[in-house]
């Protein structure tokens, strides 16, 4: 390196590791930038069948329904005894049980409800403030949802508050049903 001086390299260093200093930090995850969403909002996210799942073939008899739940990263993240943080998602696939041409209920060799058509997709998903404009005898914290019909574009005309208060006595759960299932079944 003829003719460069001491001070030339050491300001081509300086400038190389100050450059390294002045990148951008990593994008802030999609759920740390969702805008804030009200009850019938939410999107269905395109991605949700790679998430963990929550709970697998849950069994509903009394509404002839077996339903697949799916939990994102973030949520997934959470630990027994802690609620869900604010960017949770949680995507139910809700399938009506299989029939016999009598209409009883279909049952597999283990007793269970056989899985049948995809009747709707359900979100839940939790951010700060964005149960605010929900009445307070039927706000479940910041969590807000949104019913989609099986094709997944098509918003579902069911009422939200249905939801909303189906969920309402589980808030020592932070509002999750099967919260102690779930993390029984993570643990084993």
């Amino acid at each position: 390196m003829k003719g460069v001086t001491r001070e030339v390299i050491t300001a081509m260093m300086l400038t190389i590791a100050l450059g390294g200093c002045a990148q951008k930090p990593p994008a802030p995850k999609v759920e740390e930038q969702a805008q804030k969403y009200s009850d019938g909002e939410l999107p269905l996210p395109d991605n949700y069948k790679s998430w963990p799942k929550f709970l697998s073939e849950v069994q509903r008899p009394d509404n002839k329904q077996v339903r697949e739940i799916y939990i994102n990263p973030t949520g997934y993240e959470t630990k027994m005894g802690e609620a869900f943080p604010n960017g949770t998602i949680t995507v139910m696939e809700i399938y009506k049980a299989g029939e016999a041409a009598d209409g009883t209920p279909l049952k597999g060799p283990d007793g269970k409800l056989v899985k049948g058509e995809l009747q709707k997709i359900g979100v839940m998903a939790k951010g700060a403030g964005w149960g605010e404009s929900v009445p307070p005898e039927l706000r479940n914290g910041d969590w807000v949802y949104s019913m989609y019909m099986a094709d997944g574009k098509t918003k579902a005309s069911d009422d939200l508050n249905t939801c909303r208060g189906c969920h309402l006595p589980l808030k020592d759960k932070d509002y999750i049903f099967r919260y102690d299932e779930y993390f029984q079944k993570r643990a084993s």
